[in-house]
């Protein structure tokens, strides 16, 4: 027997198991398995290439051209074998798989705004129809703007470690947004409209009323001729916008290094429209904010001439806003992220 006559022995017997595997296949991983035996790198049509050395070189042509046919045979019945049992699967799939096309879709859980963020959206859009800028500034603050510009000395208690947290001794985590507003007016551009939210730091235990991380909305306006008066018409109208028509506000002489005259602003209640309930605690009035015309001294240091512009200032904690307006006793609510507690907004 010559070495080609056996050569065509040996792809026949190839031939009749590759086939064979390949008709017995149920998955499409099992063709790739058969492939793989056969054409693959380690395959049996591989083994046979690698014997070419043992056959004459007159009959190594005739040889590789019958490799090459039974390989292009298997390559064809692998190809169509897939395609048939791919058809197979997806049939057995669609049977198994109904679809009643009349039920109702399911529906989307639609999330929703977090009640921060609705109170600070209702507070930016009020003071923007007023014609504010929202203006934001950074978290991690130097301690000359955070304290120094506001008119804050050094051995003030506010700049105690019990109540600010240090980053080194010249950066803190501000303790409130006005160093927004020193920032903005060092630009020089006037006149200033403007609000600053955002997130402030201070070294409190967490309870019902207080929390080491919460927002504040800082105000400010500058220009020539502001007055008290102007002060109180923003804020009269800002309760009543906030609140409800029917509210009145009443200012309270207070003491802000960085602001003279200061006040506290308290807004008649808004349950009882100020007869006295328990939400108020009996006395008609509850307080949203402090607030005052800007001290001179902050604007020396902030590169403005006090002798020409005068504006006022005031600061609003947004979580009070909040607390107040959805009427929830608990700000540490407002953090737990219970779905429960947050879908009732």
């Amino acid at each position: 027997m010559n070495a080609q006559t056996e050569m065509k022995e040996r792809l026949e017997q190839i031939r009749g198991e590759a086939m064979s595997k390949i008709g017995q296949a149920q998955t499409l991983e099992a063709l790739g398995d058969v492939r793989v035996a056969f054409l693959g790198k380690k395959g049996r049509l591989t083994d046979v290439l690698k014997g070419m050395k043992d056959v004459p070189a007159d009959e190594r042509p005739q040889v590789g051209q019958l490799v090459n046919e039974l390989r292009d045979e298997l390559e064809a019945a692998l190809e169509d074998a897939k395609g048939a049992l791919g058809k197979k699967l997806l049939a057995a799939r669609l049977e198994s798989e109904v679809i009643d096309v009349t039920l109702p879709a399911p529906k989307d859980i639609l999330g929703h705004g977090h009640p921060n963020a609705i109170a600070l959206e209702e507070v930016e859009r009020i003071f923007t129809a007023m014609g504010y800028e929202v203006v934001e500034g950074p978290e991690i603050e130097y301690d000359e703007y955070n304290f120094k510009k506001l008119n804050i000395p050094e051995n003030h208690p506010a700049k105690d470690e019990q109540d600010t947290f240090y980053i080194s001794k010249d950066i803190v985590l501000r303790t409130q947004t006005s160093p927004v507003q020193a920032r903005v007016m060092e630009t020089g551009k006037m006149p200033i409209r403007m609000i600053a939210p955002g997130r402030v730091f201070r070294s409190d235990e967490v309870d019902a009323t207080h929390s080491p991380s919460f927002h504040q909305i800082e105000g400010l306006v500058v220009d020539k001729g502001i007055t008290f008066a102007d002060l109180k018409g923003t804020l009269a109208e800002f309760a009543r916008e906030l609140f409800g028509e029917g509210t009145k506000v009443k200012f309270r002489p207070h003491h802000f290094q960085f602001t003279e005259p200061s006040a506290e602003v308290d807004v008649t209640c808004f349950k009882c429209k100020g007869a006295g309930c328990r939400f108020c605690k009996g006395e008609g009035w509850i307080e949203i904010l402090g607030c005052g015309m800007v001290h001179p001294n902050v604007f020396a240091m902030c590169g403005v001439d006090p002798e020409v512009y005068t504006g006022f200032a005031f600061g609003i904690g947004l979580e009070r806003i909040a607390l107040l307006k959805y009427e929830i006793d608990d700000m540490r609510l407002l953090y737990e992220n219970d779905v429960r507690f947050l879908r009732q907004f």
